[in-house]
């Protein structure tokens, strides 16, 4: 069987941490694109030297144009500034929104039947701004930053009730930022509701802490921000794409009407599988779980305005 083909767009921290663990696992050859020479070149050589140690033979090249990422099956877009501290993930819009821009139009070009997965903030904003200039059907972009949100809720409440992260089922749902929804009325620990189990104080102190949980790691790196959480969930994502798994994953996905948001990029289930996103999966919200999303849903909204109206 022949490999499937990803190209991870920026070797930075992200990008470059994404690629290795797709590396790692064999089953697709990686083409890692950044505009600073040497980078990805010599990312993806020490990358794949460790091949014989990790028992890959995929193969993994770097480039600073964009002809070796013809044919991709999945391009993850992660290239853009990141946060410093003190800034919001909107802070970035406008200069992203240009680096988004450029990037997609280069990997449509080159492979016109790709599924595209920003990963570059603020999230949904360079999600809504891929599918604009993509020209794409809205099935084949789709967004990284639920599964990443999730990731943190479900750590912080598997600690809080020392049990396995494996057993707590959560959602976070909405913008990829302070205003995104951890959706409490859906959360289990072991069949559980997370309400019966831990105390609202400490469940509200938890919600907060998911919801600044990038900012969290920012403060601490003061360099950089999050990668080792956001690649792992880039390849949670890549997996059920290249795999038609089919999963149902919180990503953040083009929105027609359901959950009542139109036209709109944001953070929603949906069943995730080899033709991009195959469902939107419409959960029972709790009055103020949907009045969150729709604020939450507001804030991206905002952010998509400023970019159309800047020359998008």
């Amino acid at each position: 069987m022949s490999r499937s083909k990803v190209t991870v767009v920026g070797a930075g921290n992200v990008g470059a941490t994404a690629a290795q663990r797709i590396f790692d696992k064999g089953y697709a050859d990686v083409v890692l694109v950044d505009i600073v020479d040497g980078l990805p070149q010599g990312k993806a050589l020490d990358i794949l030297e460790s091949g014989p140690v990790s028992g890959s033979d995929a193969s993994i090249v770097g480039a600073n144009s964009y002809e070796e990422t013809a044919g991709s099956d999945v391009v993850v877009i992660t290239s853009g500034i990141a946060r410093k501290p003190g800034m919001s993930r909107d802070d970035l819009l406008l200069t992203n929104m240009k680096i988004v821009t450029s990037v997609v139009n280069e990997v449509v070009a080159q492979s016109p039947d790709t599924i595209l997965m920003p990963v570059t903030n603020p999230l949904d904003a360079m999600a809504q701004r891929a599918y604009q200039v993509s020209g794409f059907p809205k099935q084949r972009v789709v967004g990284m930053a639920g599964i990443l949100d999730t990731a943190r809720f479900r750590t912080f409440l598997a600690m809080e009730l020392d049990v396995s992260v494996e057993s707590i089922d959560a959602w976070v749902l909405g913008g990829h930022g302070d205003s995104m929804v951890p959706v409490v009325g859906s959360t289990i620990a072991g069949g559980q509701p997370v309400s019966k189990l831990i105390p609202k104080d400490r469940l509200d102190a938890i919600v907060k802490r998911t919801q600044d949980g990038g900012a969290e790691i920012v403060n601490y790196l003061k360099t950089g921000s999050a990668y080792y959480a956001p690649s792992a969930a880039i390849v949670q994502m890549v997996e059920s794409i290249l795999f038609d798994k089919k999963q149902i994953l919180p990503c953040t996905a083009y929105l027609d009407g359901e959950y009542g948001i139109d036209g709109l990029f944001v953070g929603v289930p949906v069943k995730l599988g080899d033709g991009g996103v195959e469902e939107i999966v419409e959960f029972d919200l709790t009055s103020d779980e949907s009045a969150a999303l729709q604020r939450s849903a507001d804030a991206v909204r905002e952010l998509v305005e400023v970019m159309d109206n800047a020359g998008g």
